[in-house]
């Protein structure tokens, strides 16, 4: 077992995951790459270790909850109680309203909401159990969950959701130590894709970001360390925004 600090990332097999689990891997941390594909958190995973750092892959679907308490377990193992738990595993099925299917609907629910509140339920559990004193979990939203958009009412109904579970689990952690804080991010990975590859959505998209462009992973992962760290000690229940301006609330 280590005496590094854990740190649980699912969904980091790729894309902004995959930068966040880098970047706590780079600062010292024992990081566990979870990913719904094995290969893929493998090769994360192994990748970090050749650079010196410390890592382990752990599969596992965010949506199963059996599974996902085999994850925490096997956290527990390899490097004890979780400092950090960052649920960031997502899909999108994006359709139009009156294209919509009830499975697509379901699915992204299942994944991103249902997702989100066992990996925070578990992260708390094994937290509060294992007399950590504390911890952080930190969620990943979007804009589409602050001001909707069109066609993906699926993915805004799911990350509307996650904003809303982290601000109520943070009036109950507190007293437990536990922040929880969420990332609503705007950047260039696998899942916005043909967003950034349309040339039509593209520019529609890009006109309505005053920095005018994509966030690069790095970038946004400097968010997930700040939210981690002592210097954020003072903040929970809160969603910071790392979109070029995207969302400015009034």
């Amino acid at each position: 077992m280590s005496d590094l600090r854990s740190v649980v990332v699912t969904g980091a097999g790729q894309g902004l995951g995959r930068a966040v689990a880098e970047a706590f891997a780079a600062q010292g941390d024992a990081v566990v790459v979870s990913d719904v594909v094995a290969d893929a958190a493998e090769t994360v995973a192994a990748e970090i270790r050749d650079r010196g750092g410390s890592a382990v892959a752990l599969a596992c679907d965010v949506a199963d909850e059996a599974a996902v308490a085999e994850l925490a377990a096997g956290v527990v193992s390899e490097y004890g109680v979780p400092a950090v738990w960052i649920n960031n595993a997502g899909i999108t099925r994006p359709a139009m309203l009156h294209k919509m299917t009830v499975d697509d609907f379901d699915l992204v629910l299942r994944v991103h909401a249902r997702g989100t509140f066992l990996g925070i339920r578990e992260a708390a559990r094994t937290m509060r159990e294992g007399g950590a004193g504390g911890g952080v979990i930190l969620n990943v939203t979007s804009s589409a969950g602050l001001q909707g958009t069109i066609g993906q009412i699926n993915y805004s109904a799911a990350k509307g959701a996650i904003i809303a579970m982290t601000k109520s689990a943070a009036k109950e952690l507190a007293r437990h130590g536990i922040r929880v804080n969420a990332v609503a991010p705007v950047a260039a990975t696998p899942m916005t894709a043909r967003l950034r590859t349309d040339e039509k959505l593209s520019t529609k998209f890009l006109d309505q970001i005053p920095l005018g462009r994509f966030g690069t992973p790095e970038e946004i992962a400097t968010a997930f360390t700040y939210l981690a760290s002592p210097s954020s000690s003072y903040v929970t229940g809160q969603v910071l925004s790392i979109d070029g301006g995207l969302y400015m609330a009034s």
